[in-house]
């Protein structure tokens, strides 16, 4: 047990026994404030941002509209400011696309031809808005993991034509299987499907389509199956986003074998395309699918409040977190509402509890707090993209963002984890805030499933703000060494994009109010320092951020 912390949030006195990093302990001195954030209070917020009511917040639905109005009132209560202007709202102007291929995707060589059915096999949608798009004998071509990366000496797409043809890619990237590539089990970028689909469209394909593999993916063909299914939303563009390719879809991986044998040629291509220096290779086949439309322009919200600064008021630490899910879907066990209540109800009431503190602190921050409950994210990271590029205060003056998603359900641990760590110095205020209530930083459990980009704080990071992600600890406190990695992956197997993703009042929440404790402690720190963490050597976002 972790005494010393447990002694911190009951009385200052044993702050010096504590403090081993010797930095800015104000957030565990003033026991006021940090004992704001309590189980009782998550459990109350969890128990409305979870609820059937919500209708699992889909943006463009009435559970958008009940969660934001929920925020705004609960940020009024506390006090917090506006941060629109005289609003607590932004508009995010959003394009729902419900895509419905009007039959199988059809594949043709000399050999025969593949049918592949609908959500079994394949799932397609497009990004274009107009009510049908058509692929119509499109040539087909395996370009390997579809990646052009020039620092890593990598081009998927060499001397390869690909305007009007049809691409098949693998999903995450070389390092995934070769320790010496990229950044070996570290996904970078290029392994995101969003990546493949964006640079599929910039080589000018008719059509892109991802083989689905488990562990590369790091989720099962049924998260792919659910969550491309349905209307998509997409922010609305000038050119109704008819610069990418026509369809985006996946293929299960033994679709792809069924392809590859119709092709005449080896599965054994997948094994090649690992390796450096492979070449792409065209396939006799074509491919055929109709997808049918059905269109609404309309506007979602991301929901801004700030608590001022005290001497630095136009210098901001952005707290986020998405407020969405994914509504109402396919029908799993009798049940179609998909409620979020871990991803990212928990993140959403993080919010609200650290804003609760931040507003019973004894002394006022010198910096300005901003908490963002973005919207989109589970379409494709939409509102945080959209603050990123229309931010309401300047990117220069933001300090750092400090995302929650998916907090801890399973109790206390002796350890956190960094999402992508190596990025920046926020990972050394982590580390530190960590060593304060007497934990340690443990190595992310699955870094090649590539989840510093799967969630909103990457689009901040990628204007150049700091960004710093936790994940949940794996070494609980109460339970056996196993425990904490045992509901860790019994989350990702059954509850994650499933409508089981419901509040459980079994739950011990001590462990997400100690990582939003530790998230506070973070952010105060920030908020009384003069200078500004910057990015470590090698990444990616460092050249950004030097030339604001």
């Amino acid at each position: 047990m972790q005494t010393c912390y447990r002694l911190i949030a009951v009385a200052a006195l044993a702050l010096g026994a504590c403090n081993q990093s010797g930095k800015n302990a104000a957030a565990l001195e003033d026991s006021t404030a940090i004992n704001t954030i309590s189980q009782e209070s998550f459990t109350k917020h969890l128990q409305v941002l979870a609820a059937d009511s919500l209708e699992g917040r889909k943006p463009f639905t009435q559970g958008e509209e009940k969660t934001i109005r929920y925020l705004e009132q609960q940020f009024r209560q506390l006090g917090l400011k506006p941060g629109n202007g005289d609003s607590y709202l932004q508009e995010v102007p959003m394009v729902e696309i419900n895509s419905v291929p009007a039959g199988p995707l059809v594949f043709k060589g000399k050999n025969g031809s593949l049918s592949l059915t609908y959500l079994d096999d394949y799932v397609a949608t497009t990004r274009h808005v107009t009510e049908q798009v058509r692929l119509n004998n499109s040539e087909l071509v395996f370009a390997g993991y579809g990646i052009v990366a020039p620092e890593y000496n990598w081009n998927d797409y060499a001397g390869l034509d690909v305007k009007g043809k049809t691409v098949l890619v693998m999903v995450n990237d070389p390092g995934f299987t070769d320790s010496t590539l990229f950044k070996g089990r570290n996904m970078t970028y290029y392994g995101r499907w969003t990546y493949k689909y964006e640079e599929a469209a910039r080589q000018g394909a008719a059509g892109v389509i991802i083989i689905h593999d488990t562990a590369p993916a790091s989720y099962p063909w049924a998260v792919v199956r659910s969550g491309w299914s349905g209307a998509k939303l997409y922010l609305q563009t000038k050119d109704n986003d008819m610069s990418r390719a026509a369809m985006e879809s996946w293929i299960t991986l033994d679709a792809a074998r069924k392809l590859f044998k119709l092709a005449g040629v080896s599965d054994t291509l997948l094994q090649q395309a690992h390796k450096p220096g492979f070449k792409p290779v065209p396939l006799p086949l074509s491919a055929s699918v109709v997808i049918n439309n059905k269109l609404k322009k309309s506007t979602s919200h991301n929901v801004l409040a700030v608590w001022p600064g005290a001497t630095r008021p136009n210098e901001y630490i952005i707290y986020s977190a998405h407020w969405d899910h994914l509504g109402i879907g396919e029908a799993i066990k009798g049940d179609s509402i998909y409620n979020g209540a871990a991803d990212n109800a928990t993140g959403t009431a993080g919010l609200l509890e650290i804003a609760a503190a931040f507003t019973k602190l004894k002394n006022q921050q010198a910096r300005s707090i901003l908490f963002i409950a973005l919207t989109g994210e589970e379409q494709g990271l939409l509102g945080s993209e959209y603050y990123a590029t229309h931010p309401v205060y300047p990117v220069d003056s933001t300090v750092a963002d400090l995302n929650m998603d998916v907090l801890n359900t399973y109790g206390r641990t002796k350890d956190i984890t960094i999402v992508g760590r190596g990025q920046s110095e926020l990972d050394d205020y982590a580390e530190r805030a960590a060593a304060r209530q007497g934990r340690t930083v443990s190595p992310e459990e699955n870094p090649s499933g590539g989840h510093f980009f799967r969630s909103d704080h990457f689009n901040f990071a990628k204007v150049g703000i700091p960004a710093l992600y936790t994940g949940s600890g794996t070494i609980s406190v109460a339970h056996d060494t196993g425990y904490a990695k045992m509901k860790i992956e019994e989350y990702g197997r059954d509850r994650y994009h499933s409508p089981a993703d419901q509040f459980d009042d079994t739950w011990d929440l001590s462990g997400m109010v100690e990582d939003s404790q530790l998230l506070f402690d973070i952010g105060l720190t920030l908020s009384n320092e003069t200078t500004f963490p910057k990015w470590k050597s090698g990444s990616e976002f460092k050249a950004v951020r030097e030339k604001q």
